[in-house]
């Protein structure tokens, strides 16, 4: 049987917009404790960077009236990518709105996945130039290691919750091509979560379901460090900045990723992630498909999440509908 040639249009999970209720405590904890730049502000939002990551920004913090994802934003390979992925989208009958005057990119193309979360798509973007003080003595690397806080590299992934994981999945599959490499399907045929890749990494963005019915809601965003005993370290920097850690260090079974979360003030969940060598080169990966079995033994090494895992999102849930 003929095999589908593969969507390789999209490049990579370029930046992801958080809103905050609390923006000047969530720019010193994104600052100053995770070692982040500020690039520039722009209306209601500040423009903040890894040390490693290329482009202008990669996280927009937004003040708002509540916590979440403002949106997501992938960029294409070409000018000619963008424009097959935008054809694609409304052959499917996807409304897709154009956006000009974005700090740090171009014109940019936003859309709503089925689960009503904002996605973005652009091409032309802004790298980032260090200014002297931050220049690198390695010519390859963007910026100067900061040396403060928890020292980011880069943004890694984001991780939504969705009603319907499969609806949300064979979207982004069908119209982006993105590639599904792990998935739980629970014993009544539910899938329960799903990981996407753009990229040779393992995953750009993932979703989980959402039990109480709610549309739109972030699970958290990821930065990814240098090593598990940068992830270590992170802890202690953490706890010193009075920043109560909600899981980890621990190991994920699921993508083996090696992790922390905490809070930001805003109320966002953040992680901090090490994934090793773990790479798919594979053309043909399979998809891995965990059972509820599985997923019922924890991670890695046997540990249960905290319950607030399963339970916390943003924006948090109306009262009515808190189970």
């Amino acid at each position: 049987m003929e095999t589908a040639e593969p969507i390789l249009d999209v490049a990579h999970l370029g930046h992801v917009e958080l809103l905050t209720p609390k923006p000047q405590e969530s720019l010193g904890f994104f600052r100053d404790i995770l070692g982040m730049t500020v690039s520039g502000t722009q209306g209601d939002s500040v423009f903040l960077r890894g040390w490693d990551d290329y482009e202008t920004f990669s996280l927009q913090l937004t003040a708002a009236r509540t916590s979440g994802l403002g949106h997501a934003a992938f960029r294409t390979r070409s000018p000619q990518a963008l424009e097959r992925r935008l054809a694609a989208l409304r052959a499917d009958g996807v409304p897709v709105t154009t956006v000009e005057g974005h700090f740090g990119h171009g014109m940019a193309h936003r859309f709503r996945d089925p689960d009503g979360h904002l996605v973005e798509l652009y091409y032309d973007t802004q790298w980032y130039e260090a200014p002297p003080e931050r220049r690198p003595a390695l010519r390859n690397q963007a910026e100067r290691y900061p040396a403060r806080g928890v020292n980011v590299r880069r943004l890694d992934h984001y991780n939504c919750l969705a009603v319907d994981v499969a609806a949300c999945r064979e979207f982004f599959q069908r119209n982006l091509g993105l590639r599904c490499t792990e998935r739980i399907v629970f014993d009544n045929g539910v899938e329960m979560g799903m990981w996407l890749t753009a990229t040779n990494k393992s995953y750009d963005v993932a979703y989980g379901r959402e039990a109480n019915g709610v549309q739109g809601r972030l699970h958290h965003i990821t930065f990814a460090l240098d090593s598990r005993e940068a992830i270590l370290q992170a802890a202690d920097t953490l706890l010193d900045a009075g920043i109560p850690i909600e899981n980890g260090p621990h190991k994920h079974a699921i993508q083996q990723t090696f992790f922390l979360y905490v809070i930001e003030p805003g109320g966002n969940r953040v992680e901090f992630a090490h994934s090793g060598a773990r790479l798919v080169l594979a053309p043909d990966w399979k998809t891995i498909t965990w059972s509820q079995a599985e997923r019922n033994k924890g991670q890695a090494w046997g540990l249960q999440l905290t319950d607030s895992f399963r339970t916390y999102a943003t924006p948090p849930l109306p009262e009515k509908n808190k189970s």
